[in-house]
């Protein structure tokens, strides 16, 4: 199995093609958000990427770049994101938050309600499998 680095446009792609692949059921997802995020000390490119998660469709869309009209928009370090999106580490994101490594700008109470839902069987699936292809 190929193994891409974090956030980069071929993990982005392999990563959105496994969600398709899981969520072929369409069982939607708990929180309808549209998320910007900003990824800073990224190892590769710039060093910065524009990243954004939106589910008001009844379905999980990621992919670069940013959307217009977020709920919220997310910025955070490289490392912390990879550890809450790839490791799905909540005490990653908290500890973080904590410490003043992630900012949120917008409606933070849609970000709180996204933290405190469990997890369907397809979201540990998609995770796990995003694990997998992950350096």
């Amino acid at each position: 199995m190929a193994k891409y680095q974090f956030l980069t446009p071929e993990w982005v792609e392999a990563a959105k093609q496994i969600r398709d692949e899981h969520t072929a059921d369409g069982t939607p997802p708990p929180h309808l958000i549209k998320m910007n995020q900003i990824v800073t000390g990224v190892p590769f490119g710039e060093g910065t990427v524009n990243a954004h998660m939106d589910t008001t469709d009844g379905t999980v869309k990621m992919d670069l770049g940013h959307i217009d009209s977020p709920d919220l928009t997310v910025t955070l370090d490289y490392e912390t994101a990879k550890s809450i999106i790839v490791l799905q580490d909540p005490q990653a994101g908290m500890q973080a938050f904590m410490a003043g490594k992630i900012t949120v700008d917008g409606d933070m109470m849609k970000l709180m309600a996204m933290q405190t839902s469990v997890a369907d069987p397809k979201a540990v699936e998609v995770a796990k499998a995003i694990q997998e292809i992950t350096e």
